[in-house]
């Protein structure tokens, strides 16, 4: 006897099974005719994915769109600015009800799993409390990882790295920081050791917001990955937009990425957002900002697409669907070969898992009893039409369901249907 059973659906690799959920785990796969279940969902002809799961976000700043004013000139640095006022006014009850709308939203599009950066550059740690709150409400049905991180930089902020401490001290499990952010590219250097030295003696992972810039001088990815090496890190380690690389020497990237690959060192770009705040000087031709994706999976470096934002003083746009992220990053990317668009599908699932080091994910007997039955037949099917979320199972229990459309349907345009979703608005 199932809790739930889940007939008949198509899974990311091709195989038709019937999948059977028990306390909160996947119990069986296979052809479970004649089994009980206190409910059966039919996924025939549908996919049956394990959750999706972002690398990186702001929860923190989410769903703050246009307070106190909007970013007129759509930068990085007038969006660091931006939050800079917003965090002065914001509350630690505002920040759990804008994470709380969020996450419900991501839970209805099968995002179950969120990496999100929370900014310690505030002696009161408001963020920090906020998030740890928010954490503990939604666990029954998101793992929200916090990433220590020190928004206005280690050592330019007087007492970012006092505060960063505190913050892992609170239950903060991820170190996090922004060298090429510090006032030099010798401080910013410093503060990747510094951090990663801080990850080791603690036994913690560690994500850095990386030359998230266009000077191809910024380079302290190159750094990262020593300290990770040296460190023993390999595993533990990310490096999210690298998006300096875009601008990189052709022969300086040739002895960087097997040095990252050494290392063990994933990479986390965020397409919505690199193309959109990266070429902000150029004229034309205009940079798009977007590191080197395939170049990176060549050298067998982990990669996977992260959201980063959703309607916050850096982005004013945004879906809480990981699909979204998918689709535009193998455009950016022109990773449109088939296999390559199978790929884009693993980086917004299993890859990325594997870069929060996710316990128990995916889909085989034993695993935790989470998927997503989706509206669609295969994964690139699914990345064409961003397809109904028919049915959404968080360890062992539906937590959403849509109605069917006929996205299946080879047509030029998406029903509007298709697209029922939860938007939280603002």
């Amino acid at each position: 006897m199932f809790d739930i059973i889940v007939k008949g659906g198509t899974l990311p690799d091709g195989t038709v099974a019937d999948i059977g959920l028990r306390d909160g785990l996947i119990a069986a796969i296979g052809d479970l005719a004649g089994a009980g279940a206190g409910r059966v969902f039919d996924a025939s002809g549908d996919l049956v994915s394990p959750p999706f799961v972002d690398p990186h976000f702001h929860m923190d700043a989410t769903l703050s769109y246009g307070k106190p004013r909007v970013n007129a000139s759509g930068t990085l640095l007038e969006g660091i600015a931006l939050w800079g006022e917003l965090k002065e006014i914001v509350t630690i009850e505002e920040m759990v009800a804008r994470g709380l709308r969020y996450c419900d939203w991501a839970a209805s599009t099968g995002l179950l799993a969120i990496r999100s950066h929370v900014d310690t550059c505030d002696d009161r740690l408001l963020g920090v409390q906020a998030m740890l709150e928010l954490r503990e409400q939604v666990k029954d049905y998101i793992d929200l990882q916090l990433v220590a991180f020190p928004q206005d930089g280690l050592y330019r902020d007087p007492t970012a790295r006092a505060n960063t401490l505190r913050a892992l001290d609170m239950g903060v499990e991820v170190v996090g920081g922004i060298p090429h952010f510090e006032r030099t590219m010798t401080d910013g250097a410093a503060s990747v050791r510094d951090l990663c030295e801080t990850a080791a003696e603690r036994g913690l992972m560690i994500d850095l917001h990386c030359d998230e810039t266009d000077d191809p001088a910024s380079r302290h990815v190159e750094t990262l990955a020593y300290e990770v090496t040296r460190l023993g890190l390999q595993g533990r380690a990310a490096g999210s937009h690298l998006t300096s690389m875009h601008s990189m020497d052709n022969y300086y990237v040739s002895k960087l990425l097997p040095l990252m690959a050494e290392a063990g060192l994933s990479a986390i770009p965020n397409p919505l957002i690199n193309i959109t705040i990266q070429g902000r000087h150029d004229t034309f031709p205009k940079r798009r900002g977007l590191t080197r994706v395939k170049e990176m999976q060549a050298h067998g470096i982990t990669v996977g697409w992260g959201q980063d934002c959703v309607l916050d003083p850096w982005y004013p746009l945004g879906t809480a669907d990981m699909l979204d992220v998918a689709f535009m990053g193998l455009h950016v990317a022109q990773m449109t070969h088939p296999d390559e668009m199978r790929r884009c599908f693993d980086m917004v699932t299993t890859e990325n898992a594997r870069i929060l080091n996710l316990p128990d994910y995916g889909l085989h007997v034993g695993a935790r009893g989470s998927l997503v039955v989706l509206d669609a037949g295969d994964p690139v099917e699914a990345l064409r039409l961003r397809p109904a979320r028919l049915c959404v199972i968080s360890n062992g229990r539906i937590v959403s369901e849509a109605p069917r459309g006929d996205s299946r349907l080879s047509i030029p345009h998406r029903p509007a249907t298709v697209r029922r979703r939860h938007d939280p608005g603002m």
